[in-house]
Protein backbone atom coordinates (compact mmCIF):
# COMPACT_ATOMS: atom_id res chain seq x y z
CA UNK A 1 0.00 0.00 0.00
CA UNK A 2 0.75 3.74 -1.00
CA UNK A 3 0.45 4.68 2.90
CA UNK A 4 -0.52 3.16 5.95
CA UNK A 5 -4.14 2.90 7.07
CA UNK A 6 -5.82 3.69 10.50
CA UNK A 7 -9.46 3.65 11.83
CA UNK A 8 -11.32 5.47 10.82
CA UNK A 9 -10.52 4.82 7.69
CA UNK A 10 -11.93 8.14 5.76
CA UNK A 11 -11.07 11.25 5.90
CA UNK A 12 -11.60 12.67 9.73
CA UNK A 13 -14.41 15.02 8.41
CA UNK A 14 -16.24 12.41 7.01
CA UNK A 15 -19.43 10.86 8.30
CA UNK A 16 -20.26 7.86 6.70
CA UNK A 17 -21.97 5.10 8.76
CA UNK A 18 -24.18 2.11 7.21
CA UNK A 19 -21.09 0.84 5.32
CA UNK A 20 -21.99 -1.84 2.76
CA UNK A 21 -18.62 -2.71 0.69
CA UNK A 22 -19.08 -4.33 -2.50
CA UNK A 23 -16.35 -4.95 -4.64
CA UNK A 24 -16.77 -3.70 -8.60
CA UNK A 25 -14.12 -4.55 -11.38
CA UNK A 26 -11.03 -3.89 -9.68
CA UNK A 27 -12.27 -1.67 -6.72
CA UNK A 28 -13.72 -1.84 -3.64
CA UNK A 29 -16.83 0.54 -3.32
CA UNK A 30 -18.39 1.64 -0.10
CA UNK A 31 -22.19 2.54 -0.48
CA UNK A 32 -23.40 3.99 3.22
CA UNK A 33 -25.67 6.57 4.71
CA UNK A 34 -24.54 10.18 5.06
CA UNK A 35 -24.11 11.66 8.48
CA UNK A 36 -23.64 15.83 9.45
CA UNK A 37 -21.14 16.49 11.94
CA UNK A 38 -22.87 17.45 14.78
CA UNK A 39 -25.98 16.03 13.60
CA UNK A 40 -29.64 16.82 15.11
CA UNK A 41 -30.84 13.27 13.49
CA UNK A 42 -29.67 10.45 11.67
CA UNK A 43 -28.53 10.53 7.73
CA UNK A 44 -28.61 14.12 6.83
CA UNK A 45 -26.69 14.53 3.94
CA UNK A 46 -27.69 13.22 0.45
CA UNK A 47 -25.66 10.08 -0.40
CA UNK A 48 -21.52 10.13 -1.24
CA UNK A 49 -19.52 7.14 -2.60
CA UNK A 50 -15.81 6.55 -1.45
CA UNK A 51 -13.51 3.81 -3.78
CA UNK A 52 -10.15 2.63 -3.21
CA UNK A 53 -7.91 -0.13 -5.49
CA UNK A 54 -8.34 -3.88 -4.33
CA UNK A 55 -5.03 -3.96 -4.14
CA UNK A 56 -4.24 -0.26 -1.78
CA UNK A 57 -6.44 0.04 0.78
CA UNK A 58 -5.19 3.04 1.99
CA UNK A 59 -5.85 5.28 -1.14
CA UNK A 60 -9.42 5.85 -0.82
CA UNK A 61 -11.38 8.34 -3.50
CA UNK A 62 -14.66 9.95 -2.63
CA UNK A 63 -16.76 9.92 -6.14
CA UNK A 64 -18.96 12.61 -5.23
CA UNK A 65 -22.46 13.22 -4.19
CA UNK A 66 -24.24 9.75 -6.24
CA UNK A 67 -28.16 10.63 -5.23
CA UNK A 68 -29.82 13.70 -4.13
CA UNK A 69 -32.87 13.46 -1.60
CA UNK A 70 -34.63 15.98 -3.67
CA UNK A 71 -34.35 13.48 -6.93
CA UNK A 72 -36.95 11.03 -4.59
CA UNK A 73 -40.61 12.89 -5.75
CA UNK A 74 -41.35 12.00 -1.96
CA UNK A 75 -38.99 13.92 -0.16
CA UNK A 76 -39.54 16.55 1.79
CA UNK A 77 -36.45 19.69 2.55
CA UNK A 78 -36.04 17.93 5.87
CA UNK A 79 -36.25 14.34 4.43
CA UNK A 80 -33.49 11.42 5.53
CA UNK A 81 -32.09 8.90 3.35
CA UNK A 82 -31.68 5.80 5.62
CA UNK A 83 -28.89 2.99 5.05
CA UNK A 84 -28.72 1.77 1.04
CA UNK A 85 -27.28 -0.97 -0.69
CA UNK A 86 -26.36 -1.46 -4.27
CA UNK A 87 -26.70 -4.16 -6.68
CA UNK A 88 -25.98 -5.03 -9.99
CA UNK A 89 -28.47 -6.51 -11.75
CA UNK A 90 -29.03 -8.92 -14.85
CA UNK A 91 -28.68 -5.91 -17.55
CA UNK A 92 -25.23 -4.97 -16.08
CA UNK A 93 -26.53 -1.64 -14.50
CA UNK A 94 -26.70 -0.94 -10.95
CA UNK A 95 -29.45 -0.55 -8.35
CA UNK A 96 -29.60 1.85 -5.28
CA UNK A 97 -31.95 1.19 -2.44
CA UNK A 98 -32.87 3.22 0.30
CA UNK A 99 -35.99 4.07 2.76
CA UNK A 100 -36.60 7.78 3.20
CA UNK A 101 -37.49 8.47 6.61
CA UNK A 102 -40.20 6.40 8.42
CA UNK A 103 -41.94 5.69 5.58
CA UNK A 104 -42.98 1.99 5.06
CA UNK A 105 -42.09 2.15 1.43
CA UNK A 106 -38.66 1.46 -0.01
CA UNK A 107 -37.26 2.96 -3.34
CA UNK A 108 -35.13 2.13 -6.17
CA UNK A 109 -32.50 4.60 -8.52
CA UNK A 110 -30.77 3.39 -10.96
CA UNK A 111 -27.31 4.05 -12.70
CA UNK A 112 -24.64 2.89 -15.57
CA UNK A 113 -21.60 2.96 -13.59
CA UNK A 114 -21.23 1.80 -9.52
CA UNK A 115 -20.47 5.34 -8.27
CA UNK A 116 -22.37 7.49 -11.09
CA UNK A 117 -25.07 9.89 -10.83
CA UNK A 118 -28.02 7.38 -9.92
CA UNK A 119 -31.45 8.36 -11.25
CA UNK A 120 -34.89 7.69 -9.52
CA UNK A 121 -36.61 4.44 -10.93
CA UNK A 122 -39.44 3.67 -8.56
CA UNK A 123 -40.80 1.76 -5.19
CA UNK A 124 -40.46 -1.86 -4.42
CA UNK A 125 -43.84 -3.41 -5.84
CA UNK A 126 -45.45 -6.44 -6.06
CA UNK A 127 -46.79 -7.66 -8.88
CA UNK A 128 -50.29 -6.04 -9.33
CA UNK A 129 -48.04 -2.33 -8.79
CA UNK A 130 -49.05 -2.37 -5.53
CA UNK A 131 -46.13 -0.66 -3.48
CA UNK A 132 -44.52 -3.40 -1.11
CA UNK A 133 -45.33 -1.87 2.77
CA UNK A 134 -48.84 0.06 1.37
CA UNK A 135 -51.14 -3.20 2.04
CA UNK A 136 -53.14 -3.71 5.71
CA UNK A 137 -50.44 -5.21 8.20
CA UNK A 138 -47.67 -4.93 5.23
CA UNK A 139 -44.15 -5.47 5.50
CA UNK A 140 -42.66 -2.04 7.06
CA UNK A 141 -39.61 -1.66 5.00
CA UNK A 142 -35.87 -0.96 6.41
CA UNK A 143 -32.16 -1.23 5.70
CA UNK A 144 -32.08 -2.87 2.48
CA UNK A 145 -29.92 -5.66 1.77
CA UNK A 146 -29.34 -6.77 -1.62
CA UNK A 147 -28.04 -10.22 -2.65
CA UNK A 148 -27.44 -11.94 -5.90
CA UNK A 149 -26.98 -15.15 -6.35
CA UNK A 150 -24.42 -17.36 -8.46
CA UNK A 151 -27.88 -19.03 -10.34
CA UNK A 152 -28.69 -15.28 -11.33
CA UNK A 153 -31.59 -14.73 -8.70
CA UNK A 154 -32.04 -11.23 -7.02
CA UNK A 155 -32.97 -11.43 -3.35
CA UNK A 156 -34.19 -7.84 -1.42
CA UNK A 157 -33.59 -8.36 2.65
CA UNK A 158 -35.26 -5.64 4.59
CA UNK A 159 -36.75 -5.39 7.97
CA UNK A 160 -37.13 -3.74 11.60
CA UNK A 161 -37.35 -5.23 15.43
CA UNK A 162 -38.35 -2.03 17.39
CA UNK A 163 -39.99 -3.21 20.82
CA UNK A 164 -43.57 -3.12 20.52
CA UNK A 165 -44.14 -1.53 23.92
CA UNK A 166 -41.94 1.68 22.93
CA UNK A 167 -41.93 4.69 20.43
CA UNK A 168 -42.56 2.03 17.94
CA UNK A 169 -45.85 0.81 19.32
CA UNK A 170 -48.54 2.23 16.96
CA UNK A 171 -46.15 1.48 13.71
CA UNK A 172 -45.82 -1.90 15.36
CA UNK A 173 -49.73 -3.19 15.46
CA UNK A 174 -50.27 -1.38 11.68
CA UNK A 175 -46.98 -3.12 10.03
CA UNK A 176 -45.30 -6.51 9.99
CA UNK A 177 -42.43 -5.32 12.24
CA UNK A 178 -41.08 -8.82 13.40
CA UNK A 179 -37.39 -9.12 12.14
CA UNK A 180 -35.68 -9.13 9.00
CA UNK A 181 -37.71 -10.95 5.98
CA UNK A 182 -36.71 -12.06 2.19
CA UNK A 183 -38.11 -11.55 -1.04
CA UNK A 184 -36.88 -12.61 -4.46
CA UNK A 185 -37.22 -9.75 -7.07
CA UNK A 186 -38.05 -9.81 -10.79
CA UNK A 187 -35.42 -9.09 -12.96
CA UNK A 188 -36.63 -5.92 -13.45
CA UNK A 189 -35.13 -5.20 -9.68
CA UNK A 190 -38.06 -4.04 -8.20
CA UNK A 191 -41.07 -6.30 -8.49
CA UNK A 192 -41.21 -8.98 -6.13
CA UNK A 193 -41.72 -12.47 -7.10
CA UNK A 194 -42.45 -14.19 -3.50
CA UNK A 195 -44.34 -12.50 -0.67
CA UNK A 196 -41.93 -11.26 2.27
CA UNK A 197 -40.57 -14.48 4.45
CA UNK A 198 -39.48 -14.20 7.89
CA UNK A 199 -35.96 -15.47 7.98
CA UNK A 200 -34.90 -13.49 11.36
CA UNK A 201 -36.99 -13.29 14.00
CA UNK A 202 -36.62 -9.84 16.91
CA UNK A 203 -36.61 -12.06 19.66
CA UNK A 204 -34.03 -12.71 21.59
CA UNK A 205 -30.49 -10.95 23.14
CA UNK A 206 -29.00 -11.93 19.82
CA UNK A 207 -32.69 -11.19 17.85
CA UNK A 208 -33.04 -8.68 14.68
CA UNK A 209 -33.10 -5.01 15.02
CA UNK A 210 -31.89 -3.94 11.57
CA UNK A 211 -29.28 -3.57 8.92
CA UNK A 212 -29.83 -6.80 7.25
CA UNK A 213 -26.73 -7.67 4.77
CA UNK A 214 -26.14 -11.21 3.07
CA UNK A 215 -22.94 -12.70 1.76
CA UNK A 216 -22.33 -16.58 0.52
CA UNK A 217 -19.60 -18.09 1.72
CA UNK A 218 -18.73 -21.90 0.60
CA UNK A 219 -21.93 -22.09 -0.79
CA UNK A 220 -23.60 -21.51 2.34
CA UNK A 221 -25.67 -17.91 3.10
CA UNK A 222 -24.35 -15.99 6.01
CA UNK A 223 -26.84 -13.21 7.41
CA UNK A 224 -25.26 -10.41 8.65
CA UNK A 225 -27.46 -8.42 10.76
CA UNK A 226 -27.74 -5.78 14.01
CA UNK A 227 -29.01 -7.20 17.01
CA UNK A 228 -31.14 -5.86 20.03
CA UNK A 229 -28.61 -5.16 21.98
CA UNK A 230 -27.83 -2.30 19.28
CA UNK A 231 -23.88 -2.13 19.69
CA UNK A 232 -23.17 -5.50 17.43
CA UNK A 233 -23.30 -6.79 14.13
CA UNK A 234 -23.87 -10.20 14.26
CA UNK A 235 -24.04 -13.33 11.57
CA UNK A 236 -26.80 -16.41 11.28
CA UNK A 237 -26.02 -19.44 8.81
CA UNK A 238 -28.13 -21.44 6.34
CA UNK A 239 -28.72 -23.36 3.38
CA UNK A 240 -31.15 -21.30 1.58
CA UNK A 241 -31.11 -17.38 0.96
CA UNK A 242 -34.79 -17.22 2.21
CA UNK A 243 -33.60 -19.69 5.14
CA UNK A 244 -34.19 -20.60 7.37
CA UNK A 245 -31.07 -18.92 9.34
CA UNK A 246 -29.36 -20.37 13.01
CA UNK A 247 -27.49 -17.82 14.85
CA UNK A 248 -23.75 -17.78 14.96
CA UNK A 249 -22.70 -14.98 16.73
CA UNK A 250 -21.17 -11.77 16.95
CA UNK A 251 -19.02 -10.41 14.23
CA UNK A 252 -17.62 -7.31 15.69
CA UNK A 253 -19.05 -4.70 18.72
CA UNK A 254 -18.39 -1.25 18.75
CA UNK A 255 -17.52 -1.30 22.23
CA UNK A 256 -15.65 -4.59 22.22
CA UNK A 257 -17.99 -5.62 23.99
CA UNK A 258 -17.98 -9.51 24.42
CA UNK A 259 -14.14 -9.22 24.36
CA UNK A 260 -13.82 -7.72 27.52
CA UNK A 261 -15.54 -7.34 30.70
CA UNK A 262 -16.93 -3.73 30.69
CA UNK A 263 -17.43 -1.84 27.08
CA UNK A 264 -14.01 -0.45 26.32
CA UNK A 265 -15.27 2.05 24.07
CA UNK A 266 -18.66 4.58 23.73
CA UNK A 267 -21.42 2.52 22.17
CA UNK A 268 -23.81 3.43 19.93
CA UNK A 269 -25.69 1.42 17.19
CA UNK A 270 -23.72 -0.51 14.20
CA UNK A 271 -24.65 -1.19 10.50
CA UNK A 272 -22.53 -2.88 8.04
CA UNK A 273 -21.20 -5.62 6.39
CA UNK A 274 -18.55 -8.17 5.16
CA UNK A 275 -15.77 -8.20 2.16
CA UNK A 276 -12.77 -10.63 1.64
CA UNK A 277 -10.13 -9.35 -0.34
CA UNK A 278 -6.91 -11.31 -1.39
CA UNK A 279 -7.97 -14.03 0.95
CA UNK A 280 -8.63 -12.11 4.01
CA UNK A 281 -12.30 -11.14 5.56
CA UNK A 282 -12.79 -7.64 6.63
CA UNK A 283 -15.89 -6.79 8.82
CA UNK A 284 -17.24 -3.00 7.79
CA UNK A 285 -19.00 -1.00 10.86
CA UNK A 286 -19.74 2.46 11.85
CA UNK A 287 -18.31 4.46 15.20
CA UNK A 288 -19.87 7.11 17.83
CA UNK A 289 -18.71 10.75 18.01
CA UNK A 290 -19.32 13.82 19.66
CA UNK A 291 -21.58 12.49 22.33
CA UNK A 292 -24.69 10.72 20.25
CA UNK A 293 -25.51 8.80 17.08
CA UNK A 294 -25.94 11.71 14.75
CA UNK A 295 -22.59 11.86 13.44
CA UNK A 296 -20.90 8.08 12.78
CA UNK A 297 -17.91 6.94 11.29
CA UNK A 298 -16.73 3.97 9.00
CA UNK A 299 -14.02 1.52 10.38
CA UNK A 300 -13.12 -1.79 9.13
CA UNK A 301 -11.43 -4.83 10.86
CA UNK A 302 -9.47 -7.83 9.37
CA UNK A 303 -11.88 -10.98 10.54
CA UNK A 304 -10.85 -14.47 11.15
CA UNK A 305 -12.94 -17.29 9.18
CA UNK A 306 -12.17 -20.93 9.77
CA UNK A 307 -14.45 -23.91 9.62
CA UNK A 308 -17.26 -22.12 8.42
CA UNK A 309 -16.71 -19.69 11.31
CA UNK A 310 -16.01 -16.08 12.35
CA UNK A 311 -14.71 -15.08 15.22
CA UNK A 312 -15.43 -11.89 16.70
CA UNK A 313 -12.79 -8.77 15.52
CA UNK A 314 -11.47 -6.90 18.16
CA UNK A 315 -11.49 -3.19 17.83
CA UNK A 316 -7.87 -1.62 16.84
CA UNK A 317 -6.78 1.69 15.38
CA UNK A 318 -5.42 0.19 12.31
CA UNK A 319 -8.04 -1.73 10.39
CA UNK A 320 -7.67 -1.93 7.14
CA UNK A 321 -3.74 -1.65 7.46
CA UNK A 322 -2.65 -5.33 7.25
CA UNK A 323 -0.80 -5.48 10.36
CA UNK A 324 0.15 -2.95 13.44
CA UNK A 325 1.34 0.27 12.84
CA UNK A 326 5.01 1.96 12.54
CA UNK A 327 5.63 2.63 16.63
CA UNK A 328 7.89 5.31 15.14
CA UNK A 329 5.92 8.70 13.92
CA UNK A 330 3.16 10.75 14.62
CA UNK A 331 -0.28 9.95 14.69
CA UNK A 332 -3.71 11.83 15.31
CA UNK A 333 -5.35 11.27 18.29
CA UNK A 334 -8.80 10.64 16.70
CA UNK A 335 -7.59 6.69 15.55
CA UNK A 336 -7.94 5.68 18.92
CA UNK A 337 -9.96 2.39 19.25
CA UNK A 338 -11.12 2.29 22.84
CA UNK A 339 -12.02 5.69 24.77
CA UNK A 340 -13.66 5.81 28.41
CA UNK A 341 -14.18 7.76 31.66
CA UNK A 342 -13.00 7.32 35.09
CA UNK A 343 -16.45 5.81 35.15
CA UNK A 344 -16.62 3.59 32.17
CA UNK A 345 -18.24 4.20 28.61
CA UNK A 346 -21.88 4.84 28.04
CA UNK A 347 -24.39 3.47 25.19
CA UNK A 348 -25.13 6.77 23.56
CA UNK A 349 -29.09 7.64 23.27
CA UNK A 350 -30.42 8.57 19.39
CA UNK A 351 -30.05 12.21 20.87
CA UNK A 352 -27.39 12.13 22.99
CA UNK A 353 -26.85 11.31 26.80
CA UNK A 354 -27.13 13.85 29.20
CA UNK A 355 -24.35 12.45 31.70
CA UNK A 356 -21.97 12.17 28.88
CA UNK A 357 -21.16 15.66 29.92
CA UNK A 358 -18.69 14.08 32.09
CA UNK A 359 -17.00 11.54 29.07
CA UNK A 360 -14.56 12.01 26.62
CA UNK A 361 -15.73 11.86 22.98
CA UNK A 362 -14.30 12.62 19.57
CA UNK A 363 -15.34 15.87 17.68
CA UNK A 364 -13.76 18.30 15.16
CA UNK A 365 -13.36 22.09 14.61
CA UNK A 366 -14.84 23.53 11.57
CA UNK A 367 -18.55 23.02 10.12
CA UNK A 368 -19.60 19.57 8.04
CA UNK A 369 -17.23 18.92 5.78
CA UNK A 370 -15.26 21.89 6.35
CA UNK A 371 -12.87 20.28 8.72
CA UNK A 372 -9.31 20.74 8.30
CA UNK A 373 -8.20 17.53 9.33
CA UNK A 374 -7.72 18.37 12.90
CA UNK A 375 -10.44 15.57 14.75
CA UNK A 376 -9.30 14.96 18.32
CA UNK A 377 -10.28 13.68 21.72
CA UNK A 378 -12.15 16.26 23.99
CA UNK A 379 -13.13 16.59 27.55
CA UNK A 380 -10.29 14.07 28.68
CA UNK A 381 -10.90 14.57 32.74
CA UNK A 382 -9.06 12.77 35.47
CA UNK A 383 -8.77 9.01 34.95
CA UNK A 384 -10.08 9.05 31.40
CA UNK A 385 -7.91 6.66 28.77
CA UNK A 386 -7.23 6.49 25.19
CA UNK A 387 -6.12 3.53 24.05
CA UNK A 388 -4.48 2.52 20.68
CA UNK A 389 -3.97 -1.15 19.04
CA UNK A 390 -1.52 -1.77 18.24
CA UNK A 391 2.30 -0.90 17.15
CA UNK A 392 5.44 -2.32 15.79
CA UNK A 393 7.99 -1.22 18.00
CA UNK A 394 12.09 -1.23 18.16
CA UNK A 395 13.29 0.29 21.05
CA UNK A 396 10.67 3.03 21.97
CA UNK A 397 13.25 6.23 23.54
CA UNK A 398 10.16 8.45 23.86
CA UNK A 399 6.37 9.37 23.78
CA UNK A 400 4.84 13.32 23.03
CA UNK A 401 1.43 14.30 23.25
CA UNK A 402 0.12 17.45 21.53
CA UNK A 403 -2.57 19.17 23.74
CA UNK A 404 -4.41 22.11 24.28
CA UNK A 405 -6.39 22.40 27.40
CA UNK A 406 -6.89 24.09 31.09
CA UNK A 407 -5.75 20.84 32.20
CA UNK A 408 -2.55 20.56 35.03
CA UNK A 409 -1.35 16.90 35.87
CA UNK A 410 0.18 13.63 34.01
CA UNK A 411 -0.64 11.64 30.98
CA UNK A 412 0.58 7.94 32.15
CA UNK A 413 1.29 5.46 29.19
CA UNK A 414 0.99 1.86 29.67
CA UNK A 415 0.22 -1.14 26.99
CA UNK A 416 -2.73 -2.60 28.58
CA UNK A 417 -5.39 -0.75 30.66
CA UNK A 418 -4.19 -1.78 33.82
CA UNK A 419 -0.41 -2.28 33.71
CA UNK A 420 2.20 -0.24 34.64
CA UNK A 421 3.24 3.13 33.10
CA UNK A 422 5.98 2.96 30.50
CA UNK A 423 6.27 6.86 30.47
CA UNK A 424 4.94 9.35 32.43
CA UNK A 425 4.30 12.94 30.63
CA UNK A 426 3.60 16.37 32.82
CA UNK A 427 1.43 18.43 30.99
CA UNK A 428 0.34 22.17 32.39
CA UNK A 429 -2.55 24.42 31.42
CA UNK A 430 -1.93 26.02 27.44
CA UNK A 431 -4.35 28.09 25.50
CA UNK A 432 -2.91 26.75 22.05
CA UNK A 433 -1.69 22.98 20.88
CA UNK A 434 1.30 22.27 22.79
CA UNK A 435 3.81 19.25 22.81
CA UNK A 436 4.74 17.62 26.15
CA UNK A 437 7.07 14.68 25.73
CA UNK A 438 8.99 12.60 28.35
CA UNK A 439 11.63 9.25 28.15
CA UNK A 440 9.95 5.91 27.45
CA UNK A 441 10.62 2.20 28.54
CA UNK A 442 12.63 0.35 25.99
CA UNK A 443 9.82 -1.09 24.08
CA UNK A 444 10.26 -3.64 21.17
CA UNK A 445 7.76 -5.92 19.08
CA UNK A 446 4.18 -5.06 19.02
CA UNK A 447 2.31 -3.54 21.61
CA UNK A 448 -1.00 -1.14 22.54
CA UNK A 449 -0.84 2.34 23.75
CA UNK A 450 -2.70 3.25 26.70
CA UNK A 451 -2.82 6.98 27.32
CA UNK A 452 -4.60 7.86 30.92
CA UNK A 453 -4.98 11.33 31.81
CA UNK A 454 -4.24 12.12 36.07
CA UNK A 455 -4.99 15.77 37.21
CA UNK A 456 -6.87 18.61 37.57
CA UNK A 457 -9.03 20.29 34.92
CA UNK A 458 -10.05 19.07 31.14
CA UNK A 459 -7.71 18.12 28.36
CA UNK A 460 -8.24 17.90 24.55
CA UNK A 461 -5.92 15.54 23.18
CA UNK A 462 -5.29 16.29 19.48
CA UNK A 463 -2.33 13.69 18.21
CA UNK A 464 0.84 11.66 19.63
CA UNK A 465 4.32 11.05 18.93
CA UNK A 466 6.57 7.83 19.15
CA UNK A 467 9.96 8.50 18.96
CA UNK A 468 12.05 5.16 18.52
CA UNK A 469 15.92 4.81 18.46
Amino acid sequence: MKNQCFNPYLPSWEYIPDGEPHVFGDRLYIFGSHDRFNGTQFCQNDYVCWSCPVEDLSDWRCEGVIYKKSQDPLAKPDSIMQAPDVCQGPDGRFYLYYTLGLMPVMAVAVCDTPAGQYQYYGLVQYADGTPVGTRDHDLFQFDPGLFRDDDGRTWLYSGFGPAEDGMFAAACRKYRMEGAYAMELASDMRTVRSEPKLVCSKTGTHGFFEASSMRKIDGRYYFIYSSQLGHELCWAVGDRPDGPFSYGGTLISNGDVGLSGKPLNYTGNTHGSLVSLGGQWYVFYHRQTNRHQYSRQACAEPITFADGRFQQAPLSSCGLNGGPLSGDGEYDARIACHLWSRDGALFYGVSGTPEADTHPYFTQTGKDREGDGDQYIANLQDGAVAGFRSFTFHDLQQIGVDVCSSAAGQFTVSTAPESAPICTIPIYPCQEKTWFQAPAEDLSGEHALYFTFHGSGIAALHKIRLLCA
